[in-house]
């Protein structure tokens, strides 16, 4: 950074492209790691194993689990932190208070550029290492792959039920229909009698007839005959 001034230097880290943050999210080696690779420090990535040097979680060892490149923080296996709500979520870490125990060597990439410089003993050794990374890494594949079918297939199966004791079928009651009264039976045969007595047919219901306009007497014409 050119500027001395704070304020022009938090200006630059926040308005900086991400090809540039993710350079500077680096930390020490160890000292073994040091001597062995010739370098100072070296970038955070993923699955490299990082000590805490400073903080409350001071000497914490643990795995990289996420690299939040915008935030410019580093989120460890086991470091968390409650919220207000009771919430418990990953813990950010700034790359300066972090050092660098044992390195991630699957990506190919990172050990071209490990491997600049280096005599041919070491980069044999490294290329060993890498390899031993890589069987771990597909072994822990696997068996997540496994506990997810067990799970899958623990799921899938139906709960099993108690044998239930034989019970004597209980026979439903037939619907009864309503009993037609005598008292309902001579309401219906009252108006019937008492039309045969009368020698009248029992009334029916009345259709509506549509009454006929009289039709008017047709004009005759006078003739006047003179």
């Amino acid at each position: 950074m050119k500027s001395m001034k704070s304020r022009k230097q938090r200006k630059e880290l926040f308005n900086a492209p991400l090809h540039k943050k993710r350079k500077w999210i680096a930390a020490h080696l160890e000292e073994n790691l040091l001597l062995k690779y010739d370098k100072r420090a070296t970038s955070i990535i993923k699955g490299d194993t990082v000590k805490v040097m400073r903080g409350s979680f001071k000497g914490h060892e643990d795995k990289v689990a996420y690299v939040n490149v915008k935030k410019q923080c580093v989120e460890i296996e086991g470091l968390t932190m409650t919220k207000a709500d009771g919430k418990k979520i990953a813990k950010p870490m700034h790359s300066s208070n972090l050092l660098i125990t044992k390195l991630n060597l699957t990506d190919k990439w990172r050990r071209k550029k490990l491997e600049r410089g280096l005599s041919e003993e070491t980069r044999k050794e490294i290329e060993k290492e890498a390899e031993d990374q890589i069987k771990e890494v597909e072994e822990e594949q696997k068996k997540k792959a496994e506990e997810e079918k067990k799970e899958e297939e623990i799921s899938e199966e139906p709960p099993e039920e108690p044998e239930a004791e034989a019970k004597p079928t209980e026979k439903k009651p037939a619907e009864k229909k309503p009993a037609t009264t005598k008292k309902a039976v001579e309401k219906k045969a009252a108006p019937k009698a008492a039309a045969k007595k009368e020698g009248k047919k029992p009334s029916a219901t009345k259709k509506k007839v549509a009454k006929k306009t009289p039709a008017k007497p047709a004009t005759k014409k006078k003739e006047d005959k003179k």
